[in-house]
């Protein structure tokens, strides 16, 4: 039986699923930090070997083409494309979008047709496995990654989405530039509540959105993988500090309930900014019976749905994952949709 691996090479993580029989068997996430050199894709795909040893064909998908690392986006494909050939060969294809997959030559031609459409293979799969189950086949899916949130729209089983490159789905707000771990405090907001009052933070680089989910103590077990503002560690107590400095104070000035009342404050203002997003992209398509939750962790989407008064559906059900892996899967979902697609 064929064993078909899907990567999402992204510019933060290298993401890695295989599929066998139509059902994902394995998913995995691995620390890539490509802004900082092609080494370090290198090195994830050494460590991924574990997973992609195991594989007769290679589905792969991208977003590390917006590095840093790359003055264009054709750069940044072409140099991918190639990096990846040399490593898998012509057993290797690429996601396209709405032309699906690719060779490696026609990959490097059509680099816009390759840059940034892993969102395309994720509602594609959600799509297909709706109208399949005989559910409504209109729905908006939900997929918040460590940087950004996709929200994608569904109609009769097929992604509807009005904005196909990263400019025009920031404006049509199916791109919200906020994520679960790597985002800022300072991207999300500028005051928050403080022992009864409003005070103004530091716009600066202090803490992460993974700190204020670990005041809370609310972050699910190694989904942050990258270092964090300060190079400490990653315990509630160091969150909680480099929180503080967020108001230029130390941890002593309040204690922690003091601290994840303003902490939940600005979880709060980043799920309102995503739905936000949701209001604008509902209202330009007829209707989305079903909320399609998946991502780093699917609790803010299934926070969205209840508000919007919508159910809720994970794409790791979706797909028939067994119950061990529908995490895993959910976090890796790009990856598991190429290596799906590929296969069937």
């Amino acid at each position: 039986m064929t064993i078909v691996a899907g990567l999402d090479v992204g510019g933060a993580h290298l993401k890695v699923s295989l599929v066998e029989d139509a059902t994902p068997i394995a998913a995995r996430q691995y620390l890539c930090p490509l802004w900082q050199g092609l080494d370090h894709l290198d090195t994830a795909l050494r460590e991924a070997e574990e997973l992609t040893g195991r594989a007769d064909a290679f589905a792969i998908t991208m977003t590390g083409e917006l590095s840093d690392l790359f003055e264009t986006r054709e750069q940044g494909v072409q140099t991918l494309v190639d990096r990846l050939t040399e490593k898998f060969g012509t057993a290797a294809r690429f996601w396209g979008g709405q032309k699906f997959f690719d060779t490696a030559n026609d990959a490097k031609t059509n680099f816009f047709d390759v840059a940034s459409t892993n969102f395309l293979a994720t509602a594609t799969l959600a799509g297909q496995r709706l109208a399949a189950t005989g559910q409504s086949a209109n729905a908006l899916l939900i997929d918040m990654g460590s940087t950004t949130t996709d929200l994608i729209p569904i109609v009769a089983g097929a992604p509807t989405p009005r904005g196909l490159t990263d400019p025009d789905r920031l404006t049509s707000g199916e791109l919200v530039y906020t994520g679960l771990t790597r985002t800022s405090v300072m991207a999300v907001c500028t005051r928050a509540p403080f022992a009864g009052r409003w005070q103004s933070l530091a716009r600066e680089y202090l803490a992460t959105m993974a700190d204020v989910r670990r005041v809370l103590g609310c972050l699910p077990d190694g989904l942050d993988v990258h270092a964090t503002a300060d190079g400490r560690g990653k315990s509630q107590a160091e969150s909680v500090a480099r929180f503080a400095r967020m108001f230029c104070r130390e941890p002593a000035d309040a204690d922690l309930a003091t601290w994840q009342q303003a902490a939940q404050h600005v979880v709060e203002l980043q799920l309102r900014s995503i739905q936000e997003g949701c209001a604008q992209v509902l209202s330009g398509v007829p209707r989305a019976d079903i909320i399609v939750a998946t991502g780093l962790d699917t609790s803010v989407a299934t926070e969205i749905s209840r508000r919007l008064q919508r159910p809720c559906q994970t794409f790791s059900q979706l797909v028939g994952t067994p119950a061990n892996l529908q995490a895993a899967v959910d976090c890796n979902a790009p990856a598991v949709a190429v290596a799906l697609l590929r296969g069937e």
